[in-house]
């Protein structure tokens, strides 16, 4: 494993989510499960995450636009918390919520509405 990617990968996962949830997966993680939370910081937050070109506000809006997509309602609760400590505003996030009613359909966008408006509601943004 590259020690700077898994670094680089860990400090995007405490930005993201704050030091107890980015270091969480990894502390609660078995012997079956670490070579996964291992992989994960290292290639998707320590690779991808970094990769030029996009900042990570732009590359929170696309995997929340793809979670939706894709009907990963915990995923988009978790990433809706890293969108905003991201920089992405609450209005974007409904407006890309909106703009995924015609591209992914209205019950993937209704569910991403509920997901996202719990982490919203537990991140103080929503009553």
């Amino acid at each position: 494993m590259t020690e700077d990617a898994f670094e680089a990968g860990l400090a995007q996962r405490h930005a993201m989510f704050g030091t107890a949830g980015g270091q969480k997966q990894l502390d609660a993680a078995t012997d079956f499960t670490r070579p996964l939370q291992e992989w994960v910081t290292k290639q998707c937050f320590g690779e991808a995450w970094q990769r030029p070109v996009l900042d990570t506000r732009m590359r929170s809006m696309l995997t929340l636009a793809m979670l939706v997509a894709e009907g990963r309602s915990q995923q988009i609760k978790i990433h809706t918390r890293g969108a905003i400590a991201n920089g992405v505003s609450k209005e974007e996030i409904r407006e890309l919520l909106m703009h995924s009613i015609i591209y992914c359909g209205v019950p993937k966008a209704v569910d991403g509405f509920r997901s996202a408006g719990e982490a919203l509601a537990e991140l103080g943004l929503e009553p």
